[in-house]
């Protein structure tokens, strides 16, 4: 039983980060609720999405070579962050962590409502951007943009850094940053995001391998389900609706927080 439910909540994160991101508020909490410390949860739910990641990041590709080359150049702050956070998570008190959990939850919950308004504020074309200037051949604005992108990988690095250590949430400050930046299609943004999101995640899942503070049991049988719904999810989506699944998380995300507020 313990196996189905942790195949079940991987699956549903699975559906849930190919519609609209966000499963960690799925999966994370319900390794919790079925016995796993907090810090071998997290570190556990973070190998075990992972190759759901990579599958995503692989349906991009075609956007990936249509993104800017500098902005490849985010890929370094994301892995440095990534390994940041994950010896941060390492060296976190269980104690304090538990205390941290319901927090990070909550906070994660309420950027994924707001995941909408920071798009519809920010993904659209920017024609005074710094990206738009520089194309027009200005000198000055070649300089903006080199300090937007200069702006850019110290953003990456923090953002890098919390999704080392918690992560739910972290691909929703990086469309917010993209948008910024000037980027206006959202499948390219989507791409790239995936692809930062692959590299911070992953260089923490090795990290946590090494260090063994994965439960391989639960790991392997939510690796496949969080494959199975990153395969199933568009169908899955077409049946329910977006905004329903988006619903879903919100409902999962603050009953699990205020859930765990109470246990405390």
């Amino acid at each position: 039983m313990q196996e189905l439910l942790a195949f079940g909540a991987a699956f549903v994160a699975g559906v849930i980060n190919s519609v609209a991101g966000g499963g960690t508020l799925v999966s994370f909490p319900t390794l919790i609720w079925l016995g796993l410390p907090s810090i071998v949860a997290n570190a556990t739910n973070t190998v075990s999405l992972w190759p759901g990641s990579l599958g995503s990041a692989w349906g991009y590709r075609r956007e990936l070579t249509t993104v800017e080359p500098r902005m490849l150049v985010l890929v370094a702050p994301s892995l440095a962050g990534g390994i940041g956070g994950a010896l941060l998570l390492r060296l976190t008190p269980a104690p304090v962590f538990d205390r941290l959990v319901p927090f990070l939850i909550l906070g994660a919950t309420c950027l994924f409502m707001a995941q909408e308004s920071l798009q519809r504020l920010l993904i659209r074309p920017q024609a005074t951007s710094a990206y738009a200037r520089a194309s027009a051949g200005s000198s000055t604005s070649a300089r903006a943009s080199a300090g937007w992108l200069a702006g850019a990988i110290f953003f990456q690095l923090l953002v890098g850094f919390y999704g080392g250590y918690f992560g739910a949430g972290a691909g929703i400050l990086m469309l917010a940053a993209f948008g910024i930046l000037g980027l206006g299609d959202i499948h390219q943004m989507n791409g790239l995001k995936n692809l930062l999101a692959v590299s911070m995640n992953g260089v923490a899942g090795l990290y946590f391998v090494w260090q063994r503070m994965v439960s391989w049991p639960e790991a392997l049988v939510m690796a496949a389900g969080a494959v199975a719904g990153g395969m199933g999810g568009a169908s899955v989506a077409r049946r329910v609706g977006q905004q329903t699944v988006r619903y879903l998380v919100v409902g999962i995300g603050f009953g699990m927080a205020l859930l765990l507020l109470v246990r405390r």
